[in-house]
């Protein structure tokens, strides 16, 4: 077990969180950063982008990669999910493989173990949601894991609970390089306000609705006014679907369902932004959307534009060790 760094120089450098749809990522990150940073859903593929978490502490400084799940997609969109994914295991200088330990081992898990055996970055597996099933049946999963020889240690946890979390936060720390920070420690995540607004506004939408809908849905600024007279902010977004059918879901009896959607995130924004918000959202239906590379480029831009470099200066790949 490598030693813990607590009373050693300072750490800064990367964490990828990958893993299938739905595997705890996003929780964890929150788990590990303390806040809430990444949207969570139950809903898989809730990640589309790689959402940036950052934990400064006298240890260092621990910057996140949320990842969106590994899975096979036939739209434009899956595609640029997964290369997101797989962009993550170069730039980060550990990689953390998340699993759900209540969903059955499969191809798709073996293709994840397959491209971590090319990763030359330590490497940490954590098996989640231990709080689901009986300790018994972690035993085989423990042992298919451990036999693969790729993973430096295999950590059980729930992310959910923070059971354990803080030992794998100690593993992590002492594998990241000695140095400075690599972003203002005051910084929470990289993404603007405009992003971090959407995705709650997506949290939301995502609770409300079931069957295909989550995979066909996003949400876009459209403006942003700040009244600092007022302490008031008056954001305008557009849900987008590609049914004139998922419409009228999403908008619900009556004006109902977008009324809870919008009155739910408003209050959410209110407590994120730490002002009063004036929330409007509209429906509107874009068919085939998730083929758009306008759309797509815009959701990317609007991620990213808080950071705009292509991998932070402390990535083993920005040093030019990958």
């Amino acid at each position: 077990m490598a030693p813990d760094p607590v009373n050693g120089p300072p750490r800064a450098g990367t964490v990828a969180l990958v893993g299938r749809p739905n595997a705890g990522k996003s929780t964890l990150l929150n788990r590990l950063v303390g806040e809430r940073v990444a949207a969570v859903s139950d809903k898989p593929q809730t990640t589309r982008n790689r959402i940036v978490g950052i934990l400064s502490e006298p240890r260092g400084q621990m910057v996140l990669y949320d990842t969106p799940g590994m899975h096979k997609g036939k739209h434009r969109l899956d595609r640029r999910m997964v290369e997101t994914a797989i962009d993550a295991l170069g730039a980060a200088d550990v990689v953390v493989l998340v699993v759900d330990v209540t969903a059955p081992f499969g191809g798709g898990d073996q293709h994840l173990l397959d491209l971590l055996a090319r990763v030359e970055t330590p490497r940490l597996a954590v098996l989640n949601k231990v709080d689901l099933v009986k300790k018994p049946a972690l035993l085989p999963l423990i042992a298919r894991y451990a036999a693969t020889g790729i993973f430096a240690e295999i950590v059980p946890l729930s992310a959910l609970d923070g059971d354990v979390v803080d030992v794998l936060a100690r593993l992590l720390w002492a594998r990241l390089p000695e140095g400075p920070p690599l972003y203002d420690p005051e910084l929470l995540t990289l993404h603007p306000e405009r992003f971090l607004a959407a995705e709650r506004i997506r949290e939301k939408l995502l609770h409300h609705i079931r069957d295909e809908l989550p995979f066909v849905t996003a949400v876009l600024v459209d403006s942003w006014e700040e009244d600092p007279a007022r302490d008031l902010v008056r954001i305008l977004v557009t849900i987008l679907v590609e049914r004139e059918s998922q419409r009228a879901i999403v908008i619900g009896q009556a004006g109902g369902l977008i009324k809870a959607i919008s009155t739910e995130a408003r209050e959410d924004l209110e407590e994120m932004l730490g002002k009063q918000v004036f929330l409007r959202a509209n429906v509107r239906c874009e068919p085939r959307w998730r083929e758009s590379r306008g759309i797509l480029d815009r959701l990317e831009r609007e991620a990213l534009a808080a950071d705009p470099r292509p991998l932070p200066s402390g990535s083993p790949a920005a040093r030019g060790e990958a």
